[in-house]
């Protein structure tokens, strides 16, 4: 029993919990606004344990190629793979038997969602991860479009097919990451510069870094607004989610002009709120 306890406790870090589950909490949510028979609880079932699966296998996946950059950063130098808690050949295993298992647990319950969640963990590990990350700081429109698949997935699942409402939410999150992302690659930038990660800020400048974060947090707010616009959503759902928009637009609009550590961890922090909350908006607006 304690082994088993030592062995969650080593592995929750590595499939990074809070991103988790805000991936799943956008697959229940494309799932969910297509209006179907939600209260299904087989597949209710089946859509949170293939995806928890998948993402958390693709997560560790990547921590494992990504553990000599872990190791030489302040914030990440106690992660479990570093640290040597876990090794390299069992994180491996896991990682890829989680995978498996998720995409195998997909293609019974819908092929063509098994698909997206596919393009998602091959684009995450294989082309972001493992293929861009060391190179290009363009290596985050990558990330971004990996994390945009399992809210389209979802959408699939529901409707039985890609629609326009599934692409504005996937562009949605695809523009919403550089947000978060790149406001924390602003906060860490000694870090990402001391693993040899290119980024934004070290490539383009702070200064340039925060217009595009502008540019992104519009983009993202536009096609949420969209999505809202396109599924008929109540009045007061929809003015929810143009306040959350006008929210995260504002904060990144600050950063241009008050260029300060404290407005812009302010941006990271309520750019997670921002899509936590649509999301729920947008499940409450449509059960």
């Amino acid at each position: 029993m304690n082994l088993i306890k030592t062995k969650i406790k080593n592995y929750w870090p590595l499939i990074k919990s809070l991103q988790t589950g805000l991936l799943i909490l956008t697959g229940v949510t494309g799932y969910i606004s297509a209006r179907c028979p939600v209260f299904n609880i087989g597949i209710m079932i089946s859509l949170f344990g293939s995806l928890f699966l998948t993402v958390s296998g693709s997560t560790i996946l990547n921590m494992v190629w990504d553990r000599d950059i872990d190791a030489r950063m302040n914030r990440t130098k106690l992660r479990p793979l570093p640290q040597g808690l876990v090794s390299v050949r069992e994180a491996w295993i896991v990682g890829l038997s989680l995978s498996l298992i998720g995409l195998t647990w997909a293609v019974f319950l819908n092929p063509l969602y098994a698909l997206v969640i596919f393009a998602g963990l091959f684009i995450d590990v294989v082309v972001y991860t493992i293929w861009l990350k060391r190179r290009t700081a363009w290596s985050i429109v990558w990330g971004g479009l990996s994390g945009g698949m399992p809210i389209l997935a979802g959408r699939v699942l529901g409707v039985g097919g890609f629609d326009s409402v599934g692409i504005l939410f996937m562009l949605a999150i695809l523009f919403w990451i550089p947000t978060h992302i790149l406001t924390f690659s602003i906060k860490y930038a000694t870090d990402y510069a001391t693993a040899g990660v290119p980024t934004f800020p070290s490539t383009y400048s702070i200064k340039r870094t925060r217009s595009i974060i502008a540019f992104s947090s519009l983009i993202a707010s536009i096609c949420m607004v969209l999505s809202g616009l396109m599924m008929d959503l109540g009045a007061g759902y929809l003015r929810l989610i143009v306040v959350l928009a006008f929210g995260l637009l504002g904060l990144a609009l600050t950063t241009i002009f008050n260029a300060s550590d404290r407005v812009n961890f302010g941006l990271f922090k309520y750019a997670s709120v921002f899509m936590m909350s649509s999301m729920f908006v947008v499940m409450f607006g449509t059960l």
